[in-house]
């Protein structure tokens, strides 16, 4: 289990920290509330006093929290063999990846203030070839999307994916998806993941329209890590 302080206020009452809870498909609902439990104890011990977590209902239905936020996400997959082909851009519209676009600042500020690059570049897995951006006619950004590549388990990872607001209904986020798919294709990956919020219909739609196929539910729950005293 990890896990992660955000500290920015994101997580409202529950001290800005986020557990993720790893377990084997494998593993038995006694084994996942064995590591639950051992992990809230420690974080009780370092201080923290009510955390968020991310979990399937089945996984939560054996441990002590009972208390749901609201809808996670929903894990979606597709085997790179059977990616679709590239949508093409509307007229005017270039796609880029951040190795053409390093003289301006990165796109990810304009929905961010807070955001620094140089942080971007410290995660292992971060490739400027795989950060498409697309402009449009007057060379403003337009959407852009960030493919991730692991080359130990080739396996891709589609995270995040925006289109500016003035800028939906062109097919311009459907276009960087199916060229991001094709890049992580051509770089090993031999399949994709990607997830999008339940009362999202729009991108659950687009995702299962290029062939991602659902697999996993979460829901977000919140709880303290001590048991409540009467």
């Amino acid at each position: 289990m990890i896990a992660t302080d955000w500290g920015d206020g994101s997580s409202g009452l529950y001290d800005d920290t986020t557990l993720a809870l790893i377990v084997m498909p494998d593993a038995t609902s006694d084994w996942a509330t064995h590591v639950f439990e051992r992990g809230l104890v420690h974080l009780a011990e370092c201080g923290i006093g009510a955390v968020e977590l991310e979990a399937t209902a089945l996984i939560m239905r054996s441990m002590r929290w009972r208390s749901r936020k609201a809808d996670g996400m929903v894990e979606a997959w597709l085997a790179a063999e059977n990616r679709p082909a590239i949508i093409p851009l509307p007229e005017g519209c270039r796609l880029h990846t951040r190795r053409d676009t390093m003289r301006r600042p990165h796109h990810f500020g304009m929905r961010d203030g807070r955001f620094h690059e140089e942080r971007l570049r410290q995660t292992s897995l971060y490739r400027p070839d795989l950060d498409l951006v697309v402009d449009d006619r007057h060379d403003d950004v337009a959407a852009y999307g960030l493919f991730w590549f692991d080359p130990i388990t080739a396996t891709g990872v589609v995270e995040p994916m925006r289109t500016v607001d003035d800028q939906q209904c062109r097919g311009l986020v459907r276009h960087i998806l199916t060229a991001g798919i094709d890049l992580l294709a051509a770089a090993g990956a031999g399949r994709i993941s990607i997830c999008w919020q339940p009362d999202n219909p729009a991108s659950g739609h687009l995702y299962r329209s290029v062939g991602f196929e659902p697999v996993v539910q979460t829901d977000l729950y919140a709880g303290p890590t001590s048991p409540r005293t009467s």
